[in-house]
């Protein structure tokens, strides 16, 4: 049964370590994508809010930063035990306000914590360099100190994933955190501002914003905003990129993708078939490092679709709660938007092999739901080839060799991800360094790099110069600092510890 407008609680913000509620501001729906209703609204920040939560923040940073690294490990080991112990809570958060399914929210929230265990050792990545008697009794050395405030801009398909790509790194390096998430589901970021009050984070130091383009503004123009980290479109990278270095701040902005999986004559199509499954309709394709383009090498075409295909048949869509493999999408209009790329495909000349609209779900009749569907011979000039769909549609692309698959993804306007599958070592070697594309997997669908590494593509799919999380995380959220100095010796004059010699 739908809920009435008047009774729909509001998501508030969190600010100096309590909720602070919307009393009379501007809201928006939060909604129940299974469901198809909206269950809550969220509060979005105007300006007095903005200049609050930021204030917090910088009020909240001196003390944090002169922190030894020791207590601010201790924080950071903390909140990782309570997050595990607690991480179904999350998950469940996640698939009321998103959509997707219990087990893939439980995937998003682990992936996050391999980079809050990797900020409890930050104090090892944030050593200097020293080097000695450059010049006569002259030593020079490096320190790595924290920025200040910085804010975080997440998108709706990952709302703990993609903040936990930054702010354990931001936190445990020194820094004070205004995350601003998605108001399609804020919800998670509340309940990881309240999991790390819990382990002790001091008030200020991780601060909620919620909002819409006016808090996103209000981050990007701010003085006291140090620097911005942002995951989403490629239109809002850019913008994100630009009015940030605009305004004095160090930007990294993660844009979209057409992430292509080339597979060749040899690889094993078994492998392959279970692989764009997982690859292209896991979070129901709403993910940046998502396949959304087989490119497959004749002859192999015909026998890949019939794989794929007996695979999709067996796919169970339907709310995320119920053990389906795929949920519905973030919201109706995003849904419609998804659909409309089967027509123009159609239009374009490509056959529709499997339809996913209408497809019968485990799930109430209103939800946002748009199965699986699958594109052949899809026509590279059309917009449902060169556009990010963002969702469930797994296109098909026929080359007649290894290098005319090349050139077609070295061709596109994203660089995030790719694969290629085969098993001649010599072509993956060959692959890895023809592709110009940020992150590749070899017989891996997705290949996004565990959190010891960095994450990042090129092209239009990055704006600045440092990827996430990682060593280039680590410098991204520090600046370095150079310290000459000279001590004379005691030989000089003054005080002399030697013996005495009368």
């Amino acid at each position: 049964m739908a809920t009435t407008e008047t009774t729909l609680a509001t998501v508030p913000h969190w600010i100096d370590g309590k909720e602070v509620t919307v009393d009379g501001g501007r809201t928006a729906p939060v909604f129940d994508p299974a469901l198809g209703i909206a269950t809550k609204h969220v509060g979005l920040a105007d300006s007095a809010e903005i200049e609050a939560a930021i204030a917090s923040a910088k009020a909240a940073f001196p003390a944090w930063r002169d922190l030894s690294l020791a207590r601010r490990q201790a924080v950071l080991f903390k909140f990782r035990e309570l997050l595990d112990a607690r991480k179904h809570e999350l998950a469940e958060i996640i698939t009321g306000e998103h959509g997707k399914v219990l087990s893939d929210a439980l995937g998003e929230i682990s992936r996050g914590q391999e980079v809050v265990e990797f900020a409890t050792g930050l104090a090892h990545h944030l050593k200097g360099e020293f080097s000695e008697q450059v010049s006569t009794d002259v030593d020079v050395y490096s320190l790595r100190q924290p920025l200040g405030v910085v804010g975080i801009i997440s998108p709706f398909n990952f709302p703990a994933m993609v903040p936990m790509w930054f702010f354990p790194i931001a936190i445990a390096a020194g820094n004070t955190v205004v995350l601003k998430p998605s108001e399609k589901d804020p919800s998670a970021a509340i309940w990881l501002a309240k999991l790390w009050k819990e382990a002790g984070l001091p008030d200020g130091v991780f601060t909620v914003l919620n909002g819409d383009k006016a808090a996103v503004d209000g981050l990007l123009e701010h003085p006291d905003v140090k620097a911005i980290s942002f995951v989403g479109s490629t239109p809002i990278a850019k913008y994100v990129y630009e009015q940030g270095s605009k305004h004095g701040k160090r930007v990294q902005a993660l844009g979209g993708a057409k992430n292509h999986m080339l597979v060749l004559p040899d690889a094993d199509l078994d492998l392959v078939a279970d692989s764009a499954i997982n690859a292209g309709f896991g979070s129901a394709g709403e993910r940046c490092m998502a396949i959304s383009v087989v490119v497959a090498v004749e002859p192999i075409a015909d026998d890949l679709i019939d794989k794929i295909v007996d695979r999709m048949r067996g796919l169970k869509v339907g709310d995320g709660r119920r053990n389906c493999d795929m949920g519905p999408l973030v919201t109706e209009q995003h849904r419609d938007k998804v659909a409309s790329y089967i027509d123009i495909a159609a239009a374009d000349g490509a056959t529709v092999v499997i339809d996913g609209r209408g497809i019968e779900v485990d799930g109430e009749a209103d939800g946002f739901w748009l199965g699986p569907t699958l594109l052949d011979k899809v026509p590279t000039t059309s917009r449902a080839y060169t556009e990010e769909i963002f969702g469930p549609v797994l296109s098909v692309v026929r080359v007649g060799s290894y290098e005319e698959g090349v050139e077609l993804i070295n061709s596109g306007a994203f660089g995030n991800g790719t694969a290629i599958f085969t098993n001649d070592g010599g072509a993956a070697r060959r692959f890895q360094r023809e592709i110009e594309v940020g992150m590749i997997g070899i017989n891996v669908p997705i290949p996004v790099p565990v959190a010891t590494f960095s994450f990042g593509g090129w092209k239009s799919s990055l704006f600045g110069d440092t990827k996430a999380h990682g060593a280039e995380g680590v410098r991204f959220f520090t600046q370095q600092k150079a310290v000459t100095a000279r001590w004379l010796d005691p030989s000089h004059g003054g005080i002399n510890l030697g013996f005495p010699q009368n």
